[in-house]
């Protein structure tokens, strides 16, 4: 089941690429945002639909070692 954690993090990792979003997907963040603000926890829809932007949006990408530019070979 969802967490309110792991909703305040999606949320606070989701807010810089709000601009990103197309308008369907800004209103529904929108309205999850509003209702965090609240500090209601969301059901299982919204959850869903948070942790489906979470994914689209949120790369967390593997940082490369800079070791690898500076080798010998």
């Amino acid at each position: 089941m969802n967490s309110f954690r792991d909703q305040k993090k999606f949320i606070e990792a989701l807010v810089r690429y709000e601009r990103k979003m197309d308008p369907k997907e800004r209103e529904i963040f929108r309205l999850i945002v509003d209702r965090d603000k609240d500090e209601e926890d969301l059901d299982s829809l919204s959850f869903a639909d948070l942790t489906e932007l979470y994914t689209k949006y949120y790369v967390n990408r593997e940082k490369k070692s800079l070791d690898d530019l500076f080798k010998k070979g």
